[in-house]
């Protein structure tokens, strides 16, 4: 792949506002072009499904698997996200350095305690073990009302405490706008690593560009000159829709080129969301859920 970045821990504020690509000027041969040239030019990030078909969040997944799936990823991206450090998870970020590419490895926390225990102590032994790049103590914990504010904080002050002096910067996932509202978790971290999706704001995919420039506008405003890092930002190909936000497959394909190509230009780092499409994503998310990836479930490009 092309794509290489110096760093991603900098804060670069400067933003490009790029316009993105008329759907009405592509064939659907000429979009898919498009779309996979972009893949293949490689970009900064992507998030890691861990789960195939028969498979879900509890069960324990092989080494193999997941090594499996990190050499597919490889020649098209320079990080790996991953979203846990137990059952299987821990393998991510593990296989991900073996194949030479940076981390961001995530700590599950919810109103489980004992697991919330396991998952950070499995963050700082994976740390500790040089497979970390930059720690996020949390995903959307307060969006999900698993965790009062000051339960996470202390959870990400136990995590910086542990990791003092190994230079990774420790953050916390989740919704741009948990950010504005608590400051704290600005105050409380290294790097603010922030989830941007206008799909979930029932924006249609022709404002869609321009909406997530402005979400990331305010991250920039509650940053306090920290580096920020966009976690999570997709679209669906299949599944139904949001109020104007309609999934689908042109829609898709438009906005990972026009997400990528304004990363690029503004040397944003970002994690796509996501990697796989993953059938037990439904329930709470509706049937869009399983439909995320740029790669189908059976593991080949999607379009």
């Amino acid at each position: 792949m092309s794509y290489r970045e110096k760093s991603y821990y900098e804060a670069n504020y400067s933003q490009i506002a790029t316009v993105g690509i008329n759907l009405t000027e592509y064939s659907l041969d000429d979009l898919k072009a498009l779309w996979r040239k972009t893949i293949h030019d490689g970009f900064h990030g992507i998030c890691f499904s861990m789960y195939k078909d028969g498979q879900s969040p509890g069960d324990d997944i092989s080494i193999e698997q997941v090594e499996e799936r990190v050499k597919i990823l490889k020649p098209h991206v320079s990080a790996i996200r991953s979203f846990s450090c137990i059952e299987g998870n821990e393998y991510v970020p593990m296989m991900a350095k073996k194949h030479g590419l940076k981390t961001l490895v995530g700590a599950w926390l919810g109103d489980d305690k004992e697991d919330n225990e396991r998952e950070i102590a499995g963050l700082i032994d994976l740390a500790k073990s040089g497979y970390v790049d930059v720690a996020a103590v949390g995903n959307e914990v307060l969006y999900r009302n698993d965790l009062t504010l000051e339960e996470l904080v202390e959870y990400i002050n136990r995590v910086k405490e542990a990791l003092a002096g190994l230079d990774i910067p420790v953050g916390y996932v989740d919704a741009y706008y948990e950010f504005s509202r608590h400051p704290i978790l600005v105050e409380s971290t290294d790097v603010v690593l922030a989830n941007l999706y206008p799909y979930w704001e029932g924006c249609p995919i022709e404002y869609a560009l321009g909406h997530m420039q402005a979400m990331y506008g305010s991250i920039v405003d509650t940053a306090q000159g920290k580096p920020i890092i966009i976690t999570e930002t997709g679209w669906p190909s299949e599944g139904g829709g949001l109020d104007g936000a309609i999934a689908g497959e042109e829609s898709a394909m438009k906005y990972f080129i026009d997400t990528i190509e304004w990363t690029k230009q503004n040397n944003i780092p970002i994690f796509y969301f996501s990697s796989f499409d993953e059938s037990w994503k439904t329930g709470d998310e509706g049937d869009v859920g399983a439909y995320w990836g740029l790669w189908d479930k059976h593991e080949n490009l999607k379009f």
